[in-house]
């Protein structure tokens, strides 16, 4: 059997560079934990973030269960190839997503082992009509969004108004937002406004032309779905007793909410936009083109 695996190492934090395919020691799942054939995993801005900070940055990070990622990468989808003697919601066989959340070691990798009632990260069973790649881009975008948006409490027909409607974040706040019965504003790049268009908006605002903000519209709620606007900025649109969201604000990762995901997913109610997908071994390029900050939903890694 074979004892290693292929896997992208950070060796040196920084630029892209310092990723770097190797040959490392295949895990082995212990007694609560489950081996995972990983088949698709994603590159996200917060790779990017954690890749680029200094080493001495996660002593204080680690007070936040933040740990420093080895072999990189918080989102994948797989399938399980062996199980521990405590393990009983999963089988070998089973098709699972999930995120690799406060753990050292990341899925950028032929596998991972994660516990099947993990804490930090989530682990559920994949969307039968997804692929690997699609489930993949699913858990960190789509569960953010949803916990942020579920915080405004949306009724049906209030005005929803998604600032970088585009990105990860943004696109399954786009499809939660219509889901809940809003009305939903994109707001995005010109380059972005047919795809934003297609996900099914009321409206669509092209940032480059227009401020949503001296339109003299007025939201319920305004979600900064990529964290570049302000909410003193957004004040003037957000009607009384509004709700002002941002991805800065802190979200926990539960499984229920993404075993909801999974069910939206399988009833036609969501789908993964996927930008552009690169093998493993490419995965530094890919941290270049998230780092450039013009990708349009999700950056995909093929591992299989």
């Amino acid at each position: 059997m074979k004892t290693t695996m292929k896997a992208i190492v950070l060796t040196k934090n920084g630029s892209p560079d310092g990723l770097q395919l190797q040959e490392v020691e295949k895990p082995v799942p212990r007694d609560n934990e489950v081996l995972i054939r990983v088949y698709a995993a994603t590159v996200i801005t917060g790779d990017v973030i954690l890749r680029r900070l200094h080493p001495l940055i996660y002593i204080v990070f680690r007070l936040f269960g933040i740990r420093r990622k080895r072999i990189p990468g918080h989102e994948f989808a797989g399938e399980i190839e062996a199980v521990g003697s405590r393990v009983t919601r999963f089988k070998k066989g089973d098709e699972v997503f999930g995120t690799t959340t406060g753990l050292s070691v990341g899925a950028n990798a032929e596998y991972v082992c994660l516990s099947e009632a993990w804490g930090k990260g989530v682990l559920a069973e994949k969307p039968a009509n997804m692929t690997y790649e699609e489930a993949a881009a699913v858990p960190v975008g789509g569960m953010t969004a949803l916990y942020l948006l579920r915080t405004a409490n949306i009724q049906s027909g209030q005005k929803v108004l998604i600032y970088g409607a585009s990105g990860s974040v943004g696109t399954f706040a786009v499809q939660l937002a219509k889901y809940f019965g809003a009305e939903v504003t994109g707001v995005c790049s010109t380059a972005n406004l047919e795809l934003v268009k297609a996900l099914g908006v009321d409206t669509v605002i092209d940032y480059t032309k227009e401020d949503f903000a001296k339109n003299g519209q007025t939201y319920d709620v305004i979600f900064d779905a990529v964290g570049k606007n302000t909410s003193s900025g957004s004040k003037r649109s957000l009607k009384e007793a509004g709700h002002y969201l941002s991805v800065k604000s802190s979200t926990n990762e539960e499984t229920e909410n993404l075993i909801f995901l999974k069910e939206l997913a399988e009833a036609g109610k969501i789908h993964a936009v996927i930008d552009r997908r690169y093998p493993l071994e490419q995965t530094a390029e890919a941290h270049r083109y998230v780092e450039t900050g013009r990708k349009k939903g999700n950056v995909v890694i093929t591992v299989a």
